[in-house]
């Protein structure tokens, strides 16, 4: 079996919401005894999660000192000013004193306020760090009202029960687990009521943060039967989205042409005849179709229908049709005389088509049989573009990849063998950035006997392939002799993470 897939513009770049996003997650869960709390560190594992696979990057701190997160959030700091958009995260215990707010962590001194107040981190410390940066969107999610068994412990009135309002600098949004006055409740499972309030609804896409947090609220209030009522505080002064629908960030074409699934190919026209023959899964009918299209027929069809034609273009080419494959190959040739836009069209619907599936969604499995000739056109200037909105598009799902497709710098790739008895080679690593992008599906080494003989070219083509990198921007350094070495990759062995 050969290496699985990852699972891992210009002038069109007004049309995107692209943006660098960074978050630091703190949860302190253990407090001294009377304070511990169950689901903190569990919140801030699940939020820091869910940020990365939203294309956060993201600092996870739980149960840590004061120093940690002081630490912490210097390192915030330069990543607030080299991304768009913060998030800081907190949740365990906190409390106010004159209209002040902290944040304790798990070496903060209760034993009287003075003393928590002096060995815990000030609201204000992250709101001004975090304004002082060049990032022009800051969000602050608090999950910090809880039961506080050391306020009771000195006597503290109902009025200075959870945290005070505070300022929300130009561009940020504060979000409180529960209003004034209220506190916030623990889970009776994994997560606090209100985390697990938010995880249901942080990866709703194309709704405004502010809508976001609504759902929030009202998730919360039936889940508390109204005892805890969350609030936000806001100065944001444009649209937050957490979770952009590729439609949304692709904004030349309907969400009808992006889930192609709902696309009417009514009224009849050659090229909306051309994608039914397409959808046919019959190479009989398929190439025809296709060989048939002219460059007039181009010209005339809207761009949904030249984005939905490329997606159907590279299934057929996937499975097998060879009129669709031909397409691909000479794709510059076939749509020579059809203007930029409506070429654009095609060729971002064939690239779309490799990610997405029929309901607009990214793929679990890329579709890469055809991989290797669809990215051949990358080398062509003039077609640059659809490569540069594909890396946009796929922005937020980086964690699937370690190269975003569609960018165009050059990437190193280290090739590590181990020596064997029979004078082979057992492949044993393929790094990229230092990192081993080889999986086994086993450590076991009895995998040895299931390897399999691969020659050098043929293993730089399956690496171009898992990485999503065509291998004209590979440069791939071997530790053996790429000519005459003999070698055997794992059995079951992928690329990807």
């Amino acid at each position: 079996m050969g290496i699985q897939v990852s699972r891992q513009i210009a002038p069109y770049s007004l049309h995107i919401m692209h943006r660098r996003s960074t978050a630091l997650v703190i949860g302190v869960s253990k407090y001294p005894v009377k304070g511990a709390l169950q689901n903190p560190a569990n919140d801030a594992t699940d939020i820091a999660a869910e940020l990365q696979d939203l294309g956060f990057s993201v600092l996870l701190r739980t149960d840590c000192t004061t120093e940690d997160v002081d630490r912490a959030l210097e390192s915030f700091r330069d990543n607030l000013n080299s991304n768009d958009v913060g998030l800081f995260y907190f949740a365990g215990h906190a409390m106010q004193f004159k209209g002040e707010n902290y944040l304790n962590t798990i070496d903060t001194s209760f034993a009287d306020e003075i003393s928590a107040k002096h060995s815990s981190i000030p609201l204000n410390q992250v709101i001004d760090l975090m304004a002082s940066c060049s990032n022009s969107t800051n969000l602050i999610v608090l999950d910090a009202c809880r039961d506080n068994p050391f306020l009771q412990a000195w006597h503290r009135s109902v009025d200075v029960l959870g945290l005070a309002h505070v300022h929300s600098p130009e561009g940020t949004l504060i979000a409180y687990a529960t209003s004034p006055g209220q506190r916030a409740k623990d889970g009776i499972g994994r997560n606090g009521r209100y985390t697990e309030a938010l995880l249901k609804h942080i990866k709703t896409p194309d709704i405004p943060i502010e809508d976001l947090f609504k759902r929030v609220r009202n998730t919360l209030k039936l889940s508390t039967n109204s005892e805890q009522i969350s609030w936000e505080h806001t100065s944001l002064t444009g649209d937050f989205f957490f979770n952009m629908s590729p439609g949304r960030r692709m904004a030349l074409y309907s969400t009808d042409a992006i889930a192609d699934s709902q696309f009417l190919l009514k009224p009849s026209s050659p090229v909306k005849d051309a994608i039914a023959a397409l959808k046919s899964h019959n190479w009989y009918t398929q190439n025809p179709a296709l060989t048939s299209l002219t460059f007039s027929d181009f010209s005339a069809e809207s761009l949904d229908s030249l984005f939905v034609l490329g997606r159907n273009i590279y299934q057929a080419a996937c499975g097998g049709a060879k009129a669709a494959a031909s397409f691909i190959r000479d794709f510059r040739n076939k749509t020579a005389e059809v203007s930029h836009d409506k070429q654009k069209a095609i060729l971002d619907g064939m690239l779309f088509e490799v990610f997405f599936n029929s309901k607009g969604e990214l793929r679990k499995d890329f579709k890469t049989s055809k991989f290797e000739e669809l990215f051949e056109l990358k080398k062509i200037p003039d077609l640059e573009g659809s490569f540069s909105l594909l890396s946009e598009v796929l922005t937020p799902y980086q964690s699937r990849f370690y190269v975003l497709p569609g960018r165009t710098r050059l990437i190193s790739v280290d090739v590590k063998t181990d020596a064997l008895e029979s004078g082979e080679r057992l492949i044993s690593g393929i790094f990229v950035d230092g990192a081993n992008t080889l999986r086994k599906a086993s450590s076991d080494d009895s995998l040895r006997d299931f390897s399999y003989p691969i020659k050098h070219e043929k293993l730089v083509q399956q690496i171009s392939v898992g990485l999503l990198v065509p291998s004209f921007q590979l440069t791939v350094t071997p530790d053996y002799d790429p000519v005459t070495a003999k070698l055997l990759l794992p059995g079951e062995a992928g690329i990807g993470r």
